[in-house]
């Protein structure tokens, strides 16, 4: 059992094992269950991102209105060639925001670790599928790596917005990609730990004001960003960057941040965006009154 990232390095370390296998482990240990049935379970998660990405880049739009139609944008934009960033990147984010679309369009998707930033790892998972061409049992394990950052962030801080505003869940979803990369691309568990670290570093503070109330407006564009965000990371962990502060006190900070930030910026949509005159229009234009007047 590990309560924190310093323990899941050093037992992956010290057993040479990946921080994928110590997750499956701790799994096993815990539920009782087999090493078949939990890989079993895991591989239906990535069945369920896979769909979900496709179907979002097929095109499909929420009930509000508010959202879709962003990731084709950007499949066609890449196609053209004439990007500024990374191809790479791009796919990620267009991947990323397909799932978090599908969501919004109310489709299914997997929570990792939540609905509203369901995007970032299958969207960085399937923008390196060409690249690193992992098989599907690589695939699986990335998100095994993935859950294992994830476990450590919900027992020591948060992943719930309400609790701990996006950083909690677009930020959780970010590092856990980061590190799932930099293990898939054949980094060490350290290297993966420092990335984690790195992404979450970049976004201590990011509020959750969701326009309407709805995991819409700005929640997809947050998936985008925070997919960015985590391939970043992976590359400067495995270029050999390493965080100053270590990765079990920036989850730590994230912990106290989103104790002392004010309600009105933890997903009730009192404030921040939500609360702009044109966040407050669309909000009456769907809903007819306000959010604090509803039934």
């Amino acid at each position: 059992m590990f309560r924190n990232v310093t323990e899941l390095v050093d037992l992956a370390e010290s057993q040479q094992i990946k921080i994928a296998e110590v997750m499956i482990r701790q799994e096993m240990e815990v539920t009782g269950r087999s090493r078949e049935e939990i890989f079993a379970q895991m591989e239906r998660n990535l069945q369920v991102m896979e769909q979900a990405v496709e179907k979002g880049l097929a095109g499909v739009f929420s009930h509000s209105g508010l959202t879709g139609g962003d990731a084709v944008l950007l499949q066609s934009y890449i196609q053209k060639g004439n990007f500024l960033s990374g191809e790479t990147i791009l796919d990620a984010v267009s991947k990323a925001v397909a799932t978090n679309e599908v969501n919004a369009a109310m489709g299914t998707i997997c929570a990792t670790p939540t609905a509203g930033s369901a995007g970032v790892v299958p969207g960085t998972l399937f923008a390196v599928k060409e690249k690193l061409k992992p098989t599907r049992e690589q695939m699986v394990e990335f998100l095994f790596t993935a859950g294992a950052f994830g476990f450590v962030i919900a027992n020591n801080a948060s992943i719930s917005g309400a609790a701990g505003g996006c950083q909690a869940e677009v930020g959780s979803a970010a590092g856990m990609a980061a590190a799932a990369l930099v293990e898939m691309a054949g980094g060490t568990p350290s290297q993966a730990a420092e990335a984690m670290a790195i992404t979450l570093k970049n976004m201590l503070g990011l509020v959750c004001d969701p326009v309407a109330g709805l995991v819409e407006v700005p929640c997809v564009k947050r998936n985008a960003m925070g997919a960015a965000n985590a391939m970043i990371a992976a590359d400067m962990a495995l270029a050999g960057i390493k965080s100053r502060i270590p990765c079990d006190e920036v989850i730590d900070a994230m912990f106290r941040i989103g104790q002392t930030m004010p309600v009105a910026l933890k997903e009730t949509a009192q404030g921040g965006l939500a609360a702009t005159p044109t966040g407050r229009a669309l909000e009456a234009k769907i809903f007819g009154v306000p959010l604090n007047e509803r039934e």
